[in-house]
This record gives C-alpha cells, structure tokens and sequence, in this order.
C-alpha cells in the first residue's frame, strides 16, 4: 500500500501524519506556543565561553542561550591566529570565539525540556534533491543510496553542477535524488543559490541576535522530506493550507501536483484513517503486539529502555520458538515505535532470551531492515554478553510525549505516588518531631487536625490507630482527622487546634 500524508489544520494546531501500509509512521505536531525553530539561521552573540566543554553559549533572541560546541564551528568562518591555525585541525574553543563575537549559526536541535537549542555555524540549506552547505567544499551523496554506479553518477552530477555555477560551496545529494537527472539538479541549485543570497543580504542588516532565516512552515518541509513517488496522495482539510501547499508544490516540486488534494469530508480527516486512536496509543508505554506479546518502551534521562515480553503469547512450540517469534515481531515494530514517538539517543532493548546463535540473526536482520525506512541517522549493535541490543536514533526536536504531556502535577513525573502506610508513617514520624520541637519545650496546648485523603485518613483510624492512640496518650492531647478530597497522594497537613471543651 502506497503512503498518505495527512494535513489537518487548525487554529490552535497543525497536525502532519505519514500513513504506510495503513499504519501510523510519523507525527508532526505544531502550536503556535510552541513551533520547532530547527534549521532557522540566527545571528547569534557569544555569552559565555566553557573551555572545559569545548564550548560556548550563543543568544540567539530565544528564551535560552544555545549551545555550540567547537565541532560545530566553520573553521572556514573564522579568523584564526597564526597559532591557531597550526591546530586548526583540533582548535581551542578559545582561539575560534571569544565574549560578545556575532556569528551566523543555525539550529540543529530544538531546545528541549530546561536545555537551549543546539547550534552549529556549519550552514545547510536543503532542497527536494540537494544540501547546499554555502561554507563547506565537500561533495558527497546519501548513504541510503546504496547502488555504487548510481552514487558514482549523482556523485560526477555533483562535480558538474559545481563548476557550471561557479559554486564554492559544498553539495550533498539526498536520498531522494536518486534516479534525477541534471536539469531536475540544476533547478534546484539555482533556487537553494538564490536562497542563500537572500540570506546573505539579510544579515548585513541584522545588528543584533535575531532570526535571519525561517526554516519552511511544517507541512512544506514535511513534502519536501517526506513526499516521494510511494506517496499515493496528499489530504489536506483547510481550504487556505491547500491553497499554500499548491502553490509551493506548483514552484518546488511539480511532479506531485496531482497528488495533493482538499479532504471536505465530514469526518475528521484524522479519525477516518485511524490515527486519533493510534496517537493516544502512542502516548502509552505498552505497545501490543500482534503474537500477543507486548513492548514496554521507558524513556528515562540517559536513554531509552524497550522490554520486550511473551505476554499472553503462547503459540510456539516451546519456549525457545515462542521467544524467538515474539522478537521477530518486536523487531519489526520497534523502529516504528521510535519513528512516531520521536525518541532519541541511546536505545536499549532487552529482548527475550535465545540461546541461538542463528535466532539473535534473525531478530538482528528484520531490525535493521525495519530502521531503514526512517529518515533519522540510527545505528544498531548486535547482542551484547548480557543478551541485550543497543543502538541510537538521532533526534531534533521534542518527542510525541513531551511535546503532548506535562510532568504529573501529583507525581512529579515519576509515575508512582506515595501509598496510604507511607504516607501515614510520614505523618506519625512529623507529629512526634512536631511535639518534640514545639510542644514538650515551650508547653504549647492544643490538640493536632490532620488533613489527608480518605486512604491515608482510613489508615490513621483502622490499620495505624494503636500507633495514633500511644501517640496520643504521651502527648497528652487529642488527634483528629479530617478528609481533603483535593489532596493527592501522599499530601497532608496538621495544625495545632486549641483544645475543644469537654
């Protein structure tokens, strides 16, 4: 089955999902509060150079300063001293920047959760077919093409283009040149040429950090990235988004014209095809599976975990075929999940044991096939001696969770609250410390309300009630309860009430 883009457009959002073979492989979404700046190019100040990171903080005119590390920086932008430039190989972040310099950088990474956005000064304006890189000399094509004539062509294209156009600058072909001819490529080059110049007369008139350049609204990105002749068609629910997206495809991109189409239908363009109900389920950390068996996907500060479990499966003819299944099947599916999750970094999957050798294969091989359909740069290791698989899958902007979800209010983002026995230990523990501060020293009278949820009060009062009677007998007052249906789990308060007449 052919893909699907689907656009739906509202005030307060943007929606973009990538449908193939009936199956949800990419979300984008976009709020006004919250648009994605990567590929926006900034005119940015040096604030505050780290020597021992090797890097810099850059204001950009974002909320947080963005973070550039040497690396990242246009050796070919910067004037370096003459001892400098002996190391200019592996320069001091020290001789490449210093406090208050202006620089042209552009966002690799969004800035998520309390970090800034990541930075490089390594320009790269990119087309349907081409990378521009206007400050680099380098002429490559994407690893994804792995016909070695076909590369060798695109690669001798390259070479041409250049030194028709009297090009300085590098070139990449991506992955969806392949097969283009010359003058597809050199449409393309004089539109990214024309781009660049305009930029570049931009910042001659930009003085202080600020934007330069506004990397395309997401629903023209999302077709230029993403649209490729498997897409059977482009639904689009907004009359006035139909009308841009036309336009643009009518000027960049004319040979899908024909696909891009007005959904007037009167379901939701989103619940006919399925993917409301396959956002939520991807919000959730278990993921079926279709054996039976089922996911549990983690991510945590450092990495991703992925658990992979039998679960009701239980159709394979021992233990070891119904393993060995089950991990076929996750397989297949985990790269998916982190596609339309957007999860990034280190990722670490527990599969279920094999013992064979010709098994963990397998599993590796429908891996790796399953990641190569995602357009973010993974890399996969095989098993390790503890039986599990790493790899890592780069990232640039928030994840499906983070950017639909807030930490829990309750929870703290943990996911787990404090039971009714802690909680009512936690209480008994501050009554006594409470009474041993306050009371037995400055002979304070009065007897304690303690406010709580009805868990945590029905605990005080059955379970826990010998302890809040000894309690009460040494202290010499009373304790009393009172239910706070607004608490969470694990709130609670007391005061000192004067002593009720009796």
């Amino acid at each position: 089955m052919a893909e699907e883009l689907l656009i739906n457009v509202n005030p307060f959002e943007t929606r973009v999902a990538l449908v193939s073979h009936g199956l949800l492989q990419e979300l984008h979404v976009v709020r006004p509060s919250k648009h994605s700046v990567a590929g926006n190019i900034y005119l940015g100040q040096v604030v505050r150079i780290v020597p021992g990171m090797q890097a810099a903080f850059v204001d950009i005119g974002l909320a947080r300063a963005g973070f550039l590390h040497a690396k990242d920086i246009s050796v070919a932008q910067i004037s370096l001293s003459e001892a400098a430039a002996k190391t200019a190989d592996n320069p001091d972040i020290r001789d490449l920047l210093h406090d208050g310099q202006m620089i042209v950088v552009q966002v690799e990474k969004d800035p998520i959760s309390t970090k800034g956005a990541r930075l490089s000064s390594q320009l790269t304006l990119a087309s349907k077919y081409l990378v521009l890189m206007p400050g680099g000399g380098h002429v490559g094509v994407s690893q994804r093409i792995e016909d070695d004539a076909e590369r060798e062509r695109l690669r001798e294209l390259l070479h041409d283009v250049r030194a028709r156009h009297h090009l300085s600058g590098g070139l990449i072909a991506r992955t969806s040149a392949e097969g283009v001819d010359v003058d597809q490529l050199d449409v393309e080059i004089r539109d990214l040429l024309r781009l660049w110049a305009g930029i570049s007369e931009r910042r001659e008139k930009v003085v202080k950090p600020g934007l330069i350049h506004e990397e395309l609204p997401v629903q023209m990105r999302i077709i230029r990235d993403l649209a490729s002749m498997d897409t059977a068609t482009v639904l689009i629910d907004d009359e006035r988004t139909f009308a841009q997206v036309c336009a643009y495809v009518d000027e960049f991109a004319p040979q899908y014209i024909q696909q891009i189409k007005f959904y007037s239908g009167v379901r939701p363009l989103f619940e006919r095809h399925g993917v409301e109900g396959e956002i939520k389920r991807a919000l959730q950390p278990e993921v079926p599976l279709k054996c039976g068996g089922t996911l549990v996907i983690e991510p945590t500060e450092a990495m991703i975990s992925i658990d992979v479990n039998t679960g009701s499966f239980l159709g394979g003819r021992n233990p070891q075929e119904t393993a060995f299944r089950t991990n076929l099947e996750a397989a297949a599916s985990i790269p998916r999940q982190l596609r339309l999750r957007n999860l990034g970094g280190i990722v670490v999957i527990d599969f279920i044991d094999m013992k064979d050798e010709t098994h963990q294969r397998q599993v590796m091989r429908v891996l790796e096939k399953a990641a190569e359909v995602d357009p973010a740069r993974t890399r996969i290791e095989g098993f390790s001696t503890l039986g599990l698989v790493q790899m890592s899958r780069k990232r640039t902007r928030e994840s499906l969770l983070q950017s639909m979800s807030s930490p829990c209010a309750h929870c703290l983002g943990t996911g787990m609250s404090s039971s009714a026995q802690s909680t009512a230990a936690e209480i008994l523990r501050s009554l006594v410390l409470d009474y041993q501060a306050r009371c037995r020293r400055q002979d304070v009278s009065g007897d304690y309300l303690v406010r709580a949820t009805q868990a945590v009060v029905d605990r005080l009062l059955d379970a826990d009630a010998s302890h809040v009677a000894a309690f009460s007998a040494a202290a010499k007052r009373k304790i009393l309860f009172q239910v706070e249906p607004s608490y969470a789990e694990g709130q609670y308060d007391f005061v000192l009430k004067p002593s009720l007449t009796h």
